[in-house]
């Protein structure tokens, strides 16, 4: 399995009764949790994931918004979710334009924790049902899962590590390009980027439909901003989620890329961090 499948090959898997584990990971920044929408009607055989609460730590001082979940609370929410290291996981959020954030957050983590099988829903839940599938409003209760994370299967930035990719390496802003700029800023106490990162936002790594640009575009969009399977990638965002779906762009596009866990909720959490501003690398 590849890290995206298509709404077909995903209704096929499902029609043959070799199905995947399902995981609904919708959420919205300043938004509730998703289990509303979720009970409302998701994918048959689909469990909620909530990503505040399984899918990120609490923030503590000098951590960015959504540190890395502990463990053992991972763990607990995989297993409760039918997840085994032998079977495939498909992931998927609401999807749409700027979708895939939640989605690429949950499949960081199980490729991080080790997971071998693990994929995005193109387009989200937005795709499937304009394919005419079905969505179920009945709770499913898998058989518990085995899943047990063993971290290190992705690679990571801290802040120090971040600062040095800027300048020696490619550093990629999968934010707003308003917020790279510093015109506007409204979740951190700071506005602009860290220096010598590239403005690289998540938008431009999907299509008018939600869905992914094909491999070939995208690695067309990040030669042109610096990043080829030659270069040392990183990527940051505002607090890890939304970085998570450019990691996935990036790997789709063949270029392995590090995430920077705390992006910049943390880099601003200490005054001493440089800020730049302006349109410009820099």
């Amino acid at each position: 399995m590849t890290a995206i499948i298509s709404v077909p090959r995903l209704a096929s898997a499902l029609a043959s009764g070799d199905a995947p584990v399902l995981l609904d990971v919708r959420y919205k920044p300043g938004e509730p949790p998703g289990l509303p929408l979720y009970r409302k009607g998701h994918l048959p055989g689909a469990v909620y994931i909530d990503l505040e609460r399984e899918l990120a730590a609490p923030p503590a001082k000098g951590t960015g918004r959504h540190p890395l979940p502990p463990l053992d609370v991972f763990g607990a929410a995989m297993r409760r979710a039918g997840v085994t290291a032998r079977r495939p996981v498909v992931v998927y959020d609401a999807g749409g334009m700027g979708g895939g954030w939640a989605a690429a957050r949950c499949w960081w983590l199980l490729r991080w924790a080790g997971h071998p099988d693990v994929c995005v829903l193109d387009g989200g839940l937005a795709a499937w049902e304009a394919a005419g599938e079905s969505v179920s409003t009945e709770t499913p209760e898998p058989a518990p899962g085995d899943f047990v994370p063993e971290p290190g299967g992705m690679p990571t930035l801290d802040a120090d590590e971040a600062a040095a990719l800027a300048r020696h390496g490619v550093l990629l802003d999968a934010r707003a390009a308003e917020r790279y700029r510093g015109e506007v800023e409204p979740l951190d106490p700071v506005a602009g980027h860290i220096p010598g990162a590239v403005s690289a936002p998540t938008t431009d790594n999907l299509t008018d439909a939600g869905t992914f640009r094909s491999p070939q575009a995208l690695a067309e969009r990040f030669e042109a901003l610096g990043a080829d399977p030659g270069a040392e990638v990183g990527v940051y965002c505002g607090s890890g989620v939304s970085a998570a779906q450019e990691v996935l762009a990036l790997h789709l596009a063949g270029i392995d890329a590090a995430l920077y866990i705390g992006s910049w909720s943390e880099w601003t959490a200490d005054p001493r961090r440089p800020v730049a501003t302006g349109p410009e690398r820099g």
